[in-house]
């Protein structure tokens, strides 16, 4: 499968940010290759100091920086669909598929020795080959029945499980046993053409036993595990996740004894790595971390081209942007030129603004949807603002004695996020509207903040996966139940329209047809303002200069069995 069948998962970051499944296996190569952002001039596709395991040593503690510390590690639910979540359970947790720096996906022989459409008409049929060696810490071994179960949790037909997302799954006719435990037969009632980026994470059949296990079984535990890694303890006070090699695993001997995830917010992090105190820890798009990051002896920072975006969420369901109009007005009030020119001075990064919801500049299939809603202008915003009945009253624009005043929540010690608030306040003040930025507490962020809707604006960042419309289809569906659930969709709008567009794309199994489907969904997805991108973001990761097999990796699936010091 080709980089050009982008999707972006719901990954979150603020720098923190949502990550949604992926797949593939890994590719020779001296750990980069190349990518463009737009016309520029070519940047790393990744860039992870690849090395073979012979020249990694055996044994050390991996210390790795966490942004937040999450509470919901069933990444399935709403609440998980974390990428720190992700960063520790991809240690932990079966995935099917695995791709390379490429997006290209092959299955992942941990797990999946075979997978492959098996029929085309008159229905999709897909026959997955299981490891059998491949066991849970229970004892048990992973089998079609952990597929069925989580189809069936994840398919959209019981609301009581908090999904992230039933794509795919719902597209599913049956689940059931092939010749034996270890083959899966999997109907789809119509053509899913990202069928590799389902099962990814797979958990037990435990865990999607009930809405009960499913939403309350892996919140604040890890119950079971089957990696090269199994989970050893949380510490609270500490914030800490320890997790450590598993000598029951059945694939090559992870090379670290153990790896300590350490969560701080954004600013401590950076502090922490210069001090000698972390080894490895994401930057994001911060010039003067990147600079202190680099400055630190016997580290590096690692940066590629990954397939994630900076943006501004837009809370549709809030009662002072409801009105279609009044979103459009605050999105041509807003410079984002000069945004991307604040956060991306000083990073060595192209400064090129993204005009789509699905594919990264980087990619085949991208182009610029955002007409007249992607530029700047102020003047065009005050005309909506007076047509919806937003008259200016002194310095803010009143309807019904209410105020323009929209709270834009980010997350403490995150100063790329204040910045942008900043920003953004002094340019629409300019049209009559007030922005007060809110500081919440980084643990808090998602869970309390951007999930529950409790914002009007809010940036972060999605970050994504080799699939196309799959993927980021959650974060723009409309509401299945008027408005009462949202899943992933933070902005909380949507309609018919681009549902079916998103579903066609999603259908689409020629590559041209893809592309034409998914811009089309992305045509109508920027007339009704839900998440306003801002430019495809640097993936930078401060490592030390003798880590292996780890920083920044685009599309690239760690191996975390290979991760490791050279000396």
């Amino acid at each position: 499968m080709k980089a050009s069948r982008l999707a972006l998962a719901a990954v979150l970051t603020g720098s923190l940010a949502l990550t949604g499944c992926g797949g593939g296996g890994p590719s020779g190569g001296d750990g980069s290759g190349t990518a463009r952002v737009g016309d520029d001039a070519p940047v790393q596709a990744f860039d992870i100091n690849l090395r073979p395991r012979e020249q990694v040593r055996d044994g050390g503690t991996l210390r790795w920086g966490l942004n937040e510390l999450p509470t919901q590690w069933n990444r399935n639910h709403v609440d998980g669909n974390l990428l720190m979540a992700a960063v520790v359970s991809n240690a932990l947790l079966p995935a099917p598929f695995r791709s390379n720096e490429k997006a290209e996906i092959a299955p992942n022989p941990d797990y999946l020795l075979d997978a492959r459409i098996t029929q085309g008409k008159p229905k999709q049929v897909i026959t997955y080959t299981l490891n059998p060696k491949a066991r849970w810490s229970t004892g048990d071994p992973i089998t079609w029945a952990d597929y069925e179960a989580q189809w069936k949790a994840l398919n959209g037909e019981d609301t009581a499980y908090r999904i992230v997302t039933p794509t795919g799954y719902q597209d599913i006719e049956s689940v059931k046993r092939g010749k034996d435990d270890y083959e899966v037969v999997v109907t789809f009632s119509r053509p899913f053409a990202d069928w590799q980026s389902l099962f990814g994470p797979l958990l037990p059949k435990s865990a999607n036993s009930s809405p009960e296990a499913f939403n309350t079984g892996w919140v604040n535990k890890i119950p079971v595990t089957a990696g090269p890694f199994r989970f050893q303890a949380f510490d609270q006070t500490a914030k800490t996740v320890t997790i450590v090699r598993d000598d029951a695993w059945w694939g090559e001997r992870a090379k670290l004894d153990q790896i300590i995830y350490r969560a701080s917010e954004q600013d401590s992090l950076i502090g922490a790595f210069g001090n000698g105190e972390l080894d490895i820890t994401d930057v994001g798009p911060s010039a003067p971390d990147y600079a202190r990051a680099k400055s630190t002896s016997g580290a590096e920072v690692r940066q590629a081209a990954g397939p994630d975006f900076r943006h501004f969420t837009f809370n549709g369901s809030s009662e002072l942007l409801k009105d279609v109009n009044v979103r459009r007005a605050i999105q041509l009030g807003i410079n984002r030129q000069a945004i991307a020119q604040s956060d991306l001075q000083g990073l060595d990064w192209p400064i090129a603004l993204l005009n789509n919801h699905f594919f990264m500049n980087t990619q085949e299939g991208y182009q610029d949807n955002a007409g007249d809603l992607g530029a700047y202008n102020p003047e065009k915003a005050k005309q909506l603002l007076d047509a919806a009945g937003w008259k200016l009253d002194g310095a803010v624009r009143r309807k019904d004695g209410k105020p323009l005043d929209l709270r834009f929540v980010v997350p403490t010690g995150v100063q790329l996020s204040k910045s942008e608030g900043e920003l953004a306040q002094s340019m629409l003040a300019q049209i009559g509207v007030k922005l007060t930025i809110q500081a919440v507490p980084s643990d808090d962020f998602f869970t309390k903040y951007v999930i529950p809707g409790n914002f009007d604006i809010t940036p972060f960042a999605y970050i994504g996966t080799p699939f196309p419309v799959s993927s980021s289809y959650g974060v723009y569906v409309n509401s299945p139940d008027s408005g009462k659930t949202w899943n992933a969709n933070f902005g909380r709008t949507g309609s018919a329209q681009i549902d079916a567009a998103m579903q066609k794309a999603g259908a689409a199994l020629d590559p041209a047809q893809a592309h034409a489907d998914t811009n089309q969904a992305d045509k109508l997805i920027w007339q009704e303002v839900n998440v306003l991108p801002l430019y495809q973001r640097p993936q930078n990761v401060a490592t030390r200069d003798n880590l292996a097999n780890a920083g920044a990796r685009g599309f690239y699936d760690l191996r975390y069995q290979d991760i490791g010091f050279t000396d």
